[in-house]
């Protein structure tokens, strides 16, 4: 008796040491999916995700980028999207899309960058006009993307063409795409440029950076319960709100004295994290 209760106090103390240690070290350190039905787990900023599956390095109008990175993995649907993207994109006149990050083989915090991306259904599809699927994983790793902004994003500049419009446009208007986010200056600009269906405008948001690219994130798929969507946007296009956006770069407002200072963002651990993420670390790899 005395000896199956050290080995429970031991088995108690190693989980509640994984359920400290952070939880983008563990997830972070999987470099293969779980052998589980795809299925997201908690937020886009705060979960993990099951069963994810690969998008190909490379497509015939498509190509993965930053392969060092092992992040071009996400739901079926997501990567289902990005590859109908890239097609589109190369019917009008590119050769397809270079691809940034989507999710690790796990989906959770990531050793570096993103705050979201967690669940499997966010993917970053840069800017620049693809011209070439024959990249080698040398070239993916060098390539830079190239900026679209200027006066610190309140206006596009020349590298932003009609071709970038139609990107942003062909994924706004797939039902499965619940936001995408971009500089303020380009969301300005595509309201000055839609003469068609301005409904499409209302998924697109201003954001912080996203001038190399845009942020491209699905709503929980059907049947997922334990996954917990955003906020939908608010109704209209949202085009003025992109306006005053640009009116406060142009024009920063004074600092609000009274404002408290920023709470430092703390680092999740598994405990964190919705229940079944234990269950999607501890699954065998597919």
């Amino acid at each position: 008796m005395v000896r199956t209760a050290l080995i429970c106090l031991i088995s108690l103390f190693f989980a509640g040491a994984a359920q400290a240690q952070l939880a983008k070290e563990q997830f972070g350190a999987m470099s293969r999916p779980s052998a589980q039905r795809a299925e997201p787990f908690g937020s886009y900023a705060k979960g993990c995700a099951a069963g994810l599956v690969q998008l190909p390095e490379t497509g015939p109008s498509w190509q993965a980028m930053r392969l060092s990175r092992n992040r071009n993995w996400g739901h079926p649907e997501l990567v289902d999207l990005v590859q109908d993207i890239g097609r589109h994109m190369d019917r009008i006149g590119w050769g397809g899309i270079y691809v940034g990050d989507l999710s690790q083989p796990r989906g959770g915090p990531m050793l570096t960058g993103h705050r979201s991306h967690q669940i499997g259904l966010d993917a970053d599809i840069w800017l620049y006009p693809a011209t070439d699927m024959t990249l080698s994983r040398r070239q993916r790793e060098e390539i830079s993307a190239v900026s679209m902004r200027r006066a610190e994003g309140a206006y596009v500049n020349s590298n932003w063409s009609r071709g970038q419009h139609e990107l942003v446009k062909r994924a706004a208007q797939d039902p499965r795409t619940a936001r995408i986010f971009i500089f303020p200056g380009a969301k300005v600009q595509m309201c000055e440029d839609e003469t068609g269906d301005r409904s499409w405008l209302r998924k697109v948001r201003p954001w912080y950076g996203h001038h190399y690219h845009m942020h491209v994130r699905i709503a929980c798929p059907r049947g997922a319960r334990g996954c917990v969507d955003q906020d939908p946007p608010p109704p209209g296009d949202g085009c003025a709100d992109a306006r005053q956006w640009v009116a406060n770069i142009l024009n920063p407002p004074p600092p609000d004295p009274n404002a408290p200072p920023p709470r430092p963002r703390r680092e999740l651990t598994l405990a964190d994290l919705p229940q079944q993420c234990s269950s999607v670390l501890s699954a065998s790899s597919r």
